[in-house]
C-alpha cells in the first residue's frame, strides 16, 4: 500500500515537496491554510488590475527548467518567459539614474562608460561569480545539510578558497569597482538575503551571476503563473491540495506523528513535511518534548527583512519608472544597519517600485498603471496604520519628484501590506518577508535542520531551513526534504 505524506503548505517548497513525493508513489496531501495556493506568491485582482502579492523578480530560469524536467515537463509547457530589457532602473538622484540593460556584454560596456577600466573588471569578476553559481546553485543548494560529510566533496572542498565563503560581499565588492555606484549596483541583490554586505559571505556574487547573465525574466500574466503551473504539475502527479485547512493539532504517537487536525477533520501520516513557517509549526504546534530547539533559539536567529508593501491601481501611465525600478537615492548603509544592526523603521529608507502593467497588458486596464511599492523592514517591529501611511507618503514624495508626475491624486486603489499580515497570514516569525539570513553563521549545517531529531517522520522546507530564501531557494528546498525522506525510507527496507 502506497504511504501518505502530508506536506503543510502550498507554496514554492510545499508545492514542489508535495509533487516530489508523489514522484516517488506516495499518496500525498497538502494542507493549506489559506484559500489560494502560493503562500507569498498569491495573487489578487481588483476592479481590471492584477496584483502579485510578493516576489516580482525571476531570477535563476534554469532552477525552474530543471524543476520542470525532473518530471518529463518543460517551463514553455505553463506559461511564457519573456526577458526583461533593461532588467532594471536604478535611481541614484534626481534625473540621475542608470537603466541595467541584459547580458553580460552590454553591462561591461555599462561599467566602461561609468569607470573607466571597471569593464574588465567584471569581466573578471562575472567569470568568478558564474564558478560560484555553478558550484553554489548546482552542488551546495542541493545538499540537505544533515552532516559535515556532504561538504567533504572534492570540488567543493577545491573550491573553497574560490568560493570566498570567508570574505565578506562588501570587500570582495570593492575590491573590483571604486565608483560608488557601481558598488552600490553589485551588493543590492543581496539586500534581500538578510544580512549587510559586511556579514554576507562573497560567496553570494552567484547572485551578480544570476541578475546579469541569467537574466531578470517575466513570467506573462505575472509571478503567479508560476503557482498556477506547479498546481497543476502537483495534481496531474495525484497530489490533493485542501484549501482552507489550516493545521490546528499534531496527533503524536511514540517517535512518530500519526495525523494532523485541522476545522474539517483529521488526515493520517506516515511522513509529515512542513513547508510552512517552521518556528511557528514547531513552537505553537508540537508538545514541548518533540521541539528540536527552544524559543531563545528562534530569538537569537538572524532574520531576512520584513517588507511593507503598497499595491495601488493609478488612473493614468506613471512616466519615468520602468518594470523594476530601485529608489538608492538614500544612504544604502543607513537603511542596512537600520533592518540589521539597529532595528527600527527606517529614517531615508531605500525601496523598489515594481509595475508589471509595463510589460504586460493585461496587468492594468488600457491607459493605467498597476504599482506595487516595496521597502525592506527589520523584522519584530511594531505595525501600525499610521506608521505605514507615513512611509507610504514618505515613498511618493519621492517617487514624484524623480518621476516628475503628480502621482497620488491619481491613486484610485491602495492596499498596504506588512509584519502584521505576515504574521496573519502565513504565521510568519516577527512578520517576517524572506526566511532566514544568509550569513556565515547560518550557512548549510548551521541552519534549522530539514529533518527533525524528536519524530522520525517530520521534514521540514522552506525559507527558514536550508537551502534559504528567494524563490529559487524555497523550490528547491522541497526537492532536497522529499530526497530526505526517500533516502530514509530506503534505509528502513
Amino acid at each position: 500500500m502506497a504511504k501518505k505524506a502530508i506536506v503543510v503548505g502550498a507554496g514554492f517548497a510545499g508545492l514542489s515537496a508535495a509533487t516530489s513525493l508523489a514522484q516517488q508513489g506516495m499518496e500525498v496531501v497538502i494542507l493549506e491554510k489559506n484559500a489560494q495556493a502560493g503562500g507569498r506568491a498569491r495573487a489578487f485582482k481588483h476592479e481590471g488590475f492584477h496584483f502579485d502579492m510578493g516576489p516580482s523578480w525571476y531570477w535563476m530560469p534554469d532552477v525552474f527548467e530543471n524543476y520542470f524536467a525532473k518530471f518529463g515537463k518543460k517551463v514553455s509547457d505553463y506559461y511564457t518567459l519573456d526577458r526583461l530589457d533593461p532588467s532594471y532602473r536604478v535611481y541614484f538622484g534626481l534625473k540621475d539614474y542608470v537603466d541595467v540593460p541584459a547580458g553580460t556584454e552590454a553591462c561591461i560596456e555599462l561599467f566602461e562608460q561609468i569607470e573607466p577600466g571597471s569593464g574588465e573588471q567584471l569581466r573578471k569578476f562575472m567569470e568568478d561569480s558564474a564558478y560560484k553559481y555553478e558550484v553554489g546553485i548546482n552542488d551546495l543548494v542541493y545538499k540537505p545539510g544533515r552532516s559535515l560529510l556532504e561538504f567533504a566533496d572534492w570540488r567543493i572542498l577545491k573550491g573553497l578558497v574560490q568560493l570566498d565563503l570567508l570574505k565578506s560581499m562588501r570587500k570582495y565588492v570593492h575590491a573590483h569597482f571604486k565608483n560608488p555606484r557601481l558598488q552600490q549596483l553589485m551588493e543590492f541583490p543581496i539586500l534581500f538575503l538578510g544580512a549587510t554586505p559586511q556579514n554576507t559571505p562573497a560567496l553570494y556574487s552567484l547572485m551578480n551571476y544570476a541578475d546579469i547573465d541569467g537574466g531578470t525574466w517575466f513570467p506573462r500574466g505575472g509571478m503567479h503563473e508560476i503557482v498556477k503551473a506547479m498546481v497543476s504539475l502537483a495534481e496531474e502527479m495525484g497530489v490533493k491540495i485542501l484549501l482552507d485547512h489550516e493545521v490546528e493539532k499534531v496527533e503524536i504517537k511514540g517517535s512518530n506523528i500519526t495525523a494532523l487536525n485541522t476545522a474539517h477533520g483529521q488526515y493520517e501520516a506516515d511522513v509529515v513535511i512542513n513547508a510552512a513557517d517552521y518556528q511557528y509549526f514547531e513552537q505553537s504546534l508540537l508538545p514541548k518534548n518533540y521541539r528540536q530547539y527552544s524559543a531563545k533559539y528562534w530569538d537569537n536567529r538572524a532574520m531576512a527583512p520584513s517588507s511593507l508593501l503598497y499595491y495601488l491601481s493609478v488612473d493614468e501611465k506613471v512616466a519615468g519608472i520602468l518594470h523594476h525600478t530601485l529608489f538608492f537615492d538614500e544612504d544604502f548603509d543607513q537603511h542596512a544597519k537600520e533592518i540589521y544592526t539597529n532595528p527600527q523603521w527606517p529614517s531615508k529608507p531605500l525601496f523598489y517600485v515594481s509595475a508589471t502593467s509595463k510589460t504586460d497588458p493585461n496587468a492594468a486596464p488600457e491607459g493605467k498603471e498597476n504599482v506595487f511599492l516595496l521597502m525592506p523592514l527589520a523584522p519584530g517591529l511594531e505595525d501600525s496604520k499610521e506608521q505605514r501611511e507615513t512611509y507610504y507618503q514618505m515613498m511618493m514624495d519621492r517617487l514624484e519628484a524623480h518621476t516628475g508626475q503628480e502621482i497620488r491624486s491619481k491613486v484610485i486603489y491602495k492596499r498596504s501590506y506588512a509584519m502584521e499580515n505576515f504574521e496573519n497570514d502565513y504565521h510568519a516569525f516577527k512578520g517576517n518577508a524572506y526566511g532566514l539570513a544568509n550569513t556565515l553563521k547560518q550557512t548549510a549545517i548551521l541552519k534549522p535542520s530539514l529533518k527533525s531529531n524528536k519524530l522520525k517522520n517530520l521534514y521540514y522546507a522552506g525559507q527558514l531551513t536550508t537551502p534559504g530564501p528567494g524563490v529559487p531557494p524555497s523550490l528547491i528546498s522541497g526537492i532536497v526534504a522529499a530526497s530526505e525522506v526517500a533516502k530514509d525510507i530506503n534505509k528502513q527496507h
